[in-house]
């Protein structure tokens, strides 16, 4: 039984889809639990969706929590939701469960998942996993990352970190890392499973993506205005925009865009797009990134650093290190810097051997530690 909760874009939602399509593969029978907005899944046989009334986060800052209509969640709700988790689980009988983020972060989830992780505490057979990306939102003070690890201690069996080691370590993003160094395993980065042909023909367009929330507009909007000062002004470049991006600032992007731009919505190729691409302009979420670094792609990377938000920074930091990409901050996002950015990239060689079978590796690791 794997638990997610996305609150603004999509991102961990479809990493947690990928992850349950792979224990479906490896023989798992899934149940995947998602609290935040419903979406369209693509599920393998063996992994069933189960629905949570939904809640999201209305903003970037992420202190509320808001009904699919964005009024504040009511008790009424909060009680509706914790029933239908442990409903969920006592009809799933899972002999694991996996809490994604939790607790390292999702705080604000507490109500339910407590009550969770209780009941799993008395199933005997039943294992306790936390799965984590690669980055961490560093948290406020020594009292909140001292809970974590007390909540590590009181309920996990394993904490699996969906990152390549020999990139990054979870001590880069948790002070308190060493304490539960027991119970930490690393699976290497999960990435979109679809397999691009080599003879796949390059199209030469650059290719302008933010995600799957409305964070990156400022992004695609001054992409477009970079296209004339940027050394490819000559080829054509693909805007593609998030659906939460409302229809009248889609049409605003297209009014504004130059013949040989295409304006559209975020395509379920992607990873192809990408793959043909001559180069690739977007933020730093980790599906993106592991999406660049699966098809080679030169890449800018802008991170979305909105509210204190450190972990895109981090992480676009650390592949700009390794020569992989080049990273251009929000603060310094104009046309002229952005040009500049492209020129930088256009110079590198973007190759970088990464760790990026997370997905089936979690499957084996589950495997061996059932068998134990």
């Amino acid at each position: 039984m794997i638990y997610v909760q996305h609150l603004l874009g999509i991102g961990h939602l479809q990493r947690s889809t990928h992850l349950a399509n792979a224990l479906a593969r490896d023989g798992f029978r899934v149940e995947l639990v998602s609290g935040g907005m419903p979406q369209i899944l693509q599920l393998v046989p063996g992994v069933k969706l189960s629905q949570l009334a939904p809640l999201r986060s209305p903003d970037s800052s992420f202190s509320r929590l808001v009904d699919e209509n964005g009024r504040d969640i009511s008790p009424q709700r909060k009680q509706q939701r914790q029933q239908q988790l442990l409903d969920i689980f006592y009809r799933a009988a899972p002999q694991i469960l996996i809490t994604e983020t939790f607790p390292f972060g999702r705080r604000m989830m507490r109500f339910e998942i407590l009550p969770l992780l209780e009941a799993a505490q008395l199933e005997r057979n039943c294992m306790v996993i936390a799965s984590i990306r690669d980055i961490l939102q560093p948290k406020s003070g020594d009292e909140r990352n001292r809970e974590i690890c007390d909540l590590v201690d009181q309920y996990y069996d394993h904490v699996l970190i969906h990152a390549d080691e020999n990139i990054v370590r979870l001590a880069d993003s948790f002070e308190l890392a060493d304490q539960i160094a027991d119970k930490v395993a690393y699976s290497g980065y999960i990435s979109n499973p679809v397999t691009v042909p080599e003879s796949i023909s390059m199209t030469g367009e650059v290719l302008v993506s933010a995600g799957g929330s409305a964070t990156g507009l400022k992004l695609l909007q001054t992409a477009i205005e970079a296209r004339p000062l940027s050394r490819f002004s000559s080829i054509p470049w693909r805007i593609l925009v998030s659906q939460q991006i409302a229809d009248s600032e889609l049409q605003t992007l297209k009014l504004h865009a130059e013949k040989e731009v295409v304006v559209e919505r975020n395509r379920a190729d992607f990873l192809q797009l990408l793959h043909r691409a001559s180069l690739s302009i977007s933020q730093a979420g980790y599906n993106t990134i592991t999406d660049i670094l699966k098809c080679d792609t030169t890449a800018v990377v802008v991170p979305f650093a909105e509210a204190g938000e450190v972990e895109q920074t981090r992480r676009a930091r650390l592949l700009q290190q390794h020569k992989r990409l080049v990273m251009l901050e929000t603060d310094s996002l104009t046309p002229i810097s952005l040009a500049d950015a492209i020129e930088q990239a256009s110079h590198l060689k973007p190759v970088l051997p990464v760790n990026l079978q997370g997905a089936p590796n979690s499957a084996r690791l589950l495997h061996q530690w059932l068998a134990r």
